[in-house]
């Protein structure tokens, strides 16, 4: 009974989430195709948050289908094979959202260096090796997750001891002594990899904003403040995207370290794990929505009247 209640309450509590989530994200999506069809030049960092938008709503439709009680009563597949298929795609799409806004800040960080800073070498003129790089993230993220091919399974009994629940109908395996530490140490090390950049390249573009604040300090008089330019606008939007994520990032990780601490079903930290997942996914769309100029002015084209938020 306490386990029925338990998947209840993930369902509702998550269903709100995702509705909004892939919403906002769609919405977002529509946005940047509305631009291009009204003649704006792409920018470099449009591609990767189209990337980022539809790997979210790919992550929270899959995150949807597992804790969706109708798609486990189908029985012309079977359960073991959506299992596997649900949770690799779930994690894989977890897996592009890290490396997705890792990139996002890096490129950023690239776009506005000064033309004398070693990193101006490294700026991009064209699409073409944005679309290699995250082809290469595509590759190195599904073979991260590779091992829940075989770890996956339907829930057999809610009762056998050694499972780990992903939800209340899909498990973990026990992970042998031999695999388990490659898988972890591979994870961790992809973890630790990408979320230094973010760290680094944030600071970095942290640090350029002040120098940029105190120069601009020096060409006006105190009684007008300076409008920030699009790209240091960019740059706030792309900071505080990645603050929300290292708020929600340090969450996941605290309730996985709990849960792996106890080696136990909790039902309630597996339910806050999964709400906090999947927060980025919602949380993102809105705020590059809010930030970026250029969309606001599609959407005041459109509606006809200025929209602030």
């Amino acid at each position: 009974m306490d386990q029925w209640f338990s998947y209840v309450a993930i369902r509702n509590a998550f269903y709100p989430q995702a509705g909004i989530g892939i919403a906002a994200n769609t919405f977002l999506l529509c946005l940047h195709t509305a631009a291009v069809l009204v003649g704006n030049k792409p920018r470099l960092t449009d591609f990767p948050v189209t990337h980022l938008a539809l790997t979210h709503i790919l992550m929270l439709l899959t995150m949807g289908l597992l804790v969706s009680a109708d798609i486990w009563e189908t029985q012309d597949i079977p359960g073991d094979f959506k299992c596997k298929m649900l949770v690799f795609l779930n994690k894989v799409m977890r897996g592009f959202s890290i490396c997705t806004t890792c990139f996002l800040s890096v490129l950023q960080a690239i776009t506005i260096s000064p033309n004398g800073f070693w990193l101006a070498h490294f700026k991009l003129k064209s699409t073409n090796p944005i679309l290699a790089l995250l082809l290469f993230l595509w590759v190195l993220t599904m073979s991260t997750y590779s091992n829940l091919l075989f770890y996956t399974v339907a829930t057999p009994n809610k009762t056998q001891s050694g499972l780990l629940f992903v939800t209340e109908c899909c498990s973990y395996l026990p992970i042998s002594h031999i695999h388990k530490p490659f898988f972890l140490t591979l994870m961790a090390c992809r973890d630790v990899f990408f979320v230094g950049l973010m760290v680094l390249s944030s600071g970095y573009m942290v640090l350029l904003l002040y120098r940029h604040t105190q120069w601009s300090q020096h060409l006006h008089n105190s009684r007008f403040s300076p409008n920030s330019s699009p790209e240091q606008r960019a740059t706030q939007s792309i900071l505080l995207l990645i603050c929300c994520f290292a708020v929600l990032y340090c969450t996941d990780s605290l309730i996985s370290m709990a849960i792996g601490l106890t080696c136990t079903n909790n039902a309630m930290l597996v339910c806050v794990q999964i709400l906090v997942a999947n927060g980025y996914g919602t949380v993102s769309p809105l705020v590059l929505i809010a930030a970026d100029t250029q969309l606001t002015k599609i959407l005041n084209l459109h509606v006809g009247r200025r929209v602030t938020f």
